[in-house]
């Protein structure tokens, strides 16, 4: 474990110091936290998190080292990595190298031997913010570590998803007989998500973000996904009309996350940013049609303002919100009541994990049956 020395410093003056972790340099992104006990690889990779320095709160990180059967993505997105309790060896029969050594050859800056709790309170107190972290060479006096921190760009406003979207389209076959075409607007999409479509016969063609309505119906689908992805959805305004050409052609149509968000602003809806956003494994949603409760996976910092236990008009027909976060009653899904379209704010995927939510791959399968029939 390397001795060289670390600091974490947040735009509102707090400092953390620590060893570094991963890459030796200077990083700079939203500082957030994600209250997952597992699944750190998945969490690294997701592209949701680009721009961001992650804290993790559980205190140990690497102990099952790095592999290459689970990341979401091509490469590592997170801007930043703040642990506790880095592992000083790994230990698990998938493992083929350290946590340390896959940050350190991705360049991905980090901090280790941080008191992750406190930093964690300090953000649940005073909210997400901009953070930068400095080690080796990078590191100076306060004052000027502090100034470049507030000089970094902040995520309100920011339209990212093009920056991690696959730039040329792709197939992803059904496995066994095939039995839908679905296109997939890719905001950000996380690996596991065609291949849970995939396991139901679904055959999936993930397009660009930049993807017109012209290239998405060429691929003849039944249904249309848009995936989770990183930024503000206010400024997403490409991604809003295209939503609204599909709506217009009442295809099925499936959006998580940022696609969630997405279809809440085609609908008319607002977004707004929350204080300290969701990110985890363990956070608790309520079906509001059957009252059942999925603990469930997250990674947002943006919500949809759309009004809770009524009915809405909107140029699309009724809409009404069918999921909420039982931690802070956030909208956490949206149903079109006139058009075979639904979203959730969450990530049904579950990788890496829970997997109360899979059932929302069968409710859009069911969608592109009914509409076939």
């Amino acid at each position: 474990m390397t001795t060289t020395p670390a600091v974490l410093v947040l735009e509102d003056g707090r400092a953390f110091h620590g060893r570094a972790y991963g890459a030796v340099g200077e990083t700079f992104g939203e500082a957030v936290f994600a209250t997952g006990m597992t699944g750190y690889q998945e969490t690294l990779t997701d592209p949701s998190y680009h721009r961001q320095v992650v804290v993790m709160t559980a205190p140990h990180i690497g102990n099952t080292g790095v592999n290459d059967e689970d990341p979401e993505s091509r490469r590592i997105w997170v801007a930043g990595y703040v642990v506790r309790d880095p592992a000083r060896t790994p230990s698990n029969w998938r493992s083929v190298r350290s946590l340390d050594d896959e940050l350190a050859a991705q360049g991905v800056v980090g901090i280790s031997g941080v008191d992750t709790r406190a930093l964690t309170r300090h953000l649940r107190e005073r909210g997400a913010m901009r953070a930068g972290v400095f080690s080796g060479p990078a590191l100076g006096d306060h004052a000027t570590l502090l100034e470049r921190v507030r000089s970094a760009p902040v995520m309100t406003g920011a339209d990212l998803a093009a920056e991690v979207a696959t730039t040329e389209p792709y197939v992803v076959p059904a496995v066994g007989e095939k039995r839908f075409t679905v296109a997939a607007v890719d905001l950000g999409i996380k690996g596991m998500t065609p291949r849970r479509m995939a396991e139901r016969g679904v055959e999936v063609h993930v397009l660009p973000a930049t993807a017109t309505v012209d290239e998405v119906y060429a691929a003849e689908p039944d249904g249309v996904f848009f995936s989770n992805g990183p930024g503000d959805p206010a400024a997403a305004h490409h991604p809003v009309d295209l939503m609204r050409g599909v709506l217009e052609r009442s295809t099925p149509l499936f959006g998580i996350c940022f696609g969630n968000q997405v279809l809440g602003r085609a609908l008319g809806f607002g977004t707004f940013k929350l204080k300290y956003g969701h990110r985890g494994i363990n956070q608790p949603v309520k079906d509001l049609a059957t009252g059942r409760v999925e603990v469930t996976a997250h990674n947002h910092g943006f919500a949809v303002d759309a009004p809770v236990g009524e009915v809405s008009e909107t140029p699309f027909g009724r809409v009404e919100v069918s999921h909420v976060c039982l931690n802070d009653n956030v909208v956490e899904g949206l149903r079109l009541l006139d058009r075979p379209a639904f979203s959730v704010q969450y990530h049904p995927e579950a990788a890496a994990g829970p997997h109360d939510a899979a059932y929302l791959f069968d409710r859009f399968t069911a969608l592109m049956e009914g509409q076939r029939a």
